[in-house]
């Protein structure tokens, strides 16, 4: 399993509840906004939680930019403790069957960079950014707030975030090269981005609902995707209930 081992949390003073909830039977007063890019993926959750008054939800819109507004709307407006962002994903290989989840440890925009003589540079090999300077390290969007959040026991693992879906073989083989992400997502770094920069604790689950490049939905398992992911989300918020 291409697993991703979790850095120490650094949580910030008003959100220490977080680090308790696997030990304490209550939300601590937490307030959990609930995002997904898309009705569907949240649609059960909303229909289970909707009467808790503590938990709201919110619906982002597709890709990163639509996410990264909304987030950070969400931050300024409703000042949540917590961001539960749930969805599907894409799977690179097959070591996670269809409809199975995993939690998202570092994820980053993949296709942020040029092509040129042949050669993929980034933002940070450009020296348009730093790779160890906040909201990143080691030019990933690392989530350490994983190890006091009590996730559920899934696999945890890398993921990349594009604005184009991947259906390209060799783009596909480039990633894997660059990379070695077990998810695609059109959203999940924004998530971390957001949440890393704005010191706000946060879990992303996603259900695997493809393979990276088949094409032929009659080989997805979206449905099972998207209960699956809801259910591992709702088993998380009440085991901290």
């Amino acid at each position: 399993m291409n697993q991703y081992s979790v850095p120490s949390n650094n949580c910030r003073d008003a959100r220490q509840c977080v680090s308790t909830m696997g030990n304490n039977p209550s939300f601590c007063n937490m307030r959990i906004a609930i995002v997904a890019a898309t009705a569907f993926e949240m649609e059960y959750l909303k229909a289970t939680f909707q009467s808790n008054s503590q938990i709201s939800f919110h619906i982002t819109g597709v890709g990163l930019l639509a996410t990264a507004v909304a987030l950070t709307r969400i931050a300024l407006e409703h000042q949540p403790d917590f961001l539960l962002q749930v969805g599907i994903a894409g799977c690179f290989s097959e070591e996670l069957l269809l409809g199975s989840v995993a939690i998202v440890g570092q994820d980053k925009c993949a296709d942020e960079g040029v092509w040129e003589n042949n050669q993929w540079h980034t933002l940070f090999s450009l020296g348009f950014a730093d790779g160890n300077t906040p909201p990143y390290q080691a030019e990933w969007l690392v989530n350490n707030y994983l190890a006091t959040s009590n996730p559920p026991t899934l696999p945890i693992v890398s993921a990349i975030t594009v604005n184009e879906i991947t259906t390209n073989p060799k783009r596909i083989a480039q990633y894997q090269s660059l990379y070695n992400p077990m998810l695609e997502s059109m959203e999940g770094a924004a998530l971390h981005y957001v949440g890393n920069l704005l010191h706000i604790p946060y879990l992303q689950i996603r259900g695997i609902s493809n393979r990276i490049g088949e094409r032929d939905k009659s080989h997805w398992q979206i449905q099972s995707a998207l209960e699956n992911s809801q259910k591992a989300a709702e088993a998380w918020i009440k085991s901290c209930l």
